[in-house]
């Protein structure tokens, strides 16, 4: 799979999976811009090394990448970092939006400052993102997006107590997803998301973890954002080097909004005599 003379902005790149990310793209041959502020696991704070570490790292492989500290949760800083790509390598192929944090705040002590931080990265952030690349994404002759999910938010069982500012972020990225991919089809931009599980800093993990590796991630990421992915709306779940994707998906023969082909009911009794049969999977007309 080669990169050669794409250029890929890869948010949240300075360690961790964006980091493998980042790495794998220019090992075969993208120029990428390293996007991190070096902010802490709970998003806060600045650190400007980070990225130009990551970006030390990479040249002395023989890559070409540049570094931008951009604070993401703002329009301002967004388009920012897409000019910096566009400076330093006269324009733009693959985002990959992977920045974020996790944070814990049950929803009867939930403030407002939390909730608009927690917004800022996984909801504000990939769609001005997306709205400053799209003119330079569009001029490309195979141009990638994708954006980053959650099992803790796609699955009930995979939830936890404290993570609704979380969940809802990372939800908000499968709408982008699905309206972007929409909006792109006729310029060619092929729009994913990515659901990874790793052990990184936001689980505490500061050494090579034994499982649960970044690096194991990463191909699927590399195909979704390479020229032979010609499929879009699709949510790829990856971890420990294994892979699934999907996506909702309407079933065959509906008529929307006007015939679902499901199971009618006409009154509430009679939709509670119906419940099992409406809550099950559909199988059929």
């Amino acid at each position: 799979m080669d990169f050669s003379g794409r250029t890929a902005i890869v948010t949240g790149a300075g360690r961790g999976l964006g980091l493998s990310y980042a790495r794998a793209l220019a090992s075969r041959g993208a120029q990428v811009v390293i996007s991190d502020c070096g902010s802490d696991g709970t998003g806060l704070g600045m650190d400007e090394s980070v990225a130009h570490e990551a970006v030390r790292v990479l040249r002395a492989s023989g890559a070409r990448a540049v570094a931008d500290t951009s604070d993401l949760s703002t329009e301002a800083g967004c388009r920012g970092l897409v000019q910096c790509a566009v400076a330093a390598f006269g324009g733009l192929d693959i985002l990959i939006h992977n920045a974020g944090w996790v944070g814990y705040q049950a929803l009867e002590e939930l403030d407002a400052e939390f909730l608009q931080r927690m917004l800022g990265i996984n909801l504000h952030a990939p769609i001005w993102l997306a709205k400053h690349a799209w003119p330079f994404l569009r001029q490309s002759t195979a141009p990638r997006l994708l954006l980053t999910t959650s099992d803790r938010a796609l699955y009930a069982e995979y939830a936890q107590p404290g993570l609704l500012a979380y969940c809802a972020g990372k939800m908000a990225q499968v709408g982008i997803m699905n309206a972007l991919s929409q909006e792109g089809a006729e310029h060619g931009i092929r729009v994913n998301a990515v659901s990874p599980v790793a052990k990184t800093r936001m689980w505490g993990v500061s050494d090579e973890p034994l499982e649960l590796k970044p690096d194991w991630v990463t191909p699927g990421v590399m195909f979704l954002v390479s020229e032979g992915c010609q499929d879009s709306g699709y949510i790829l779940r990856a971890s420990n080097g294994q892979f699934s994707a999907w996506r909702p998906q309407e079933a065959p023969g509906v008529d929307y909004p006007r015939d679902l082909k499901r199971v009618r009911a006409a009154t509430p009794e009679q939709f509670a005599q119906r419940w099992t049969q409406i809550r099950l999977p559909f199988t059929g007309a």
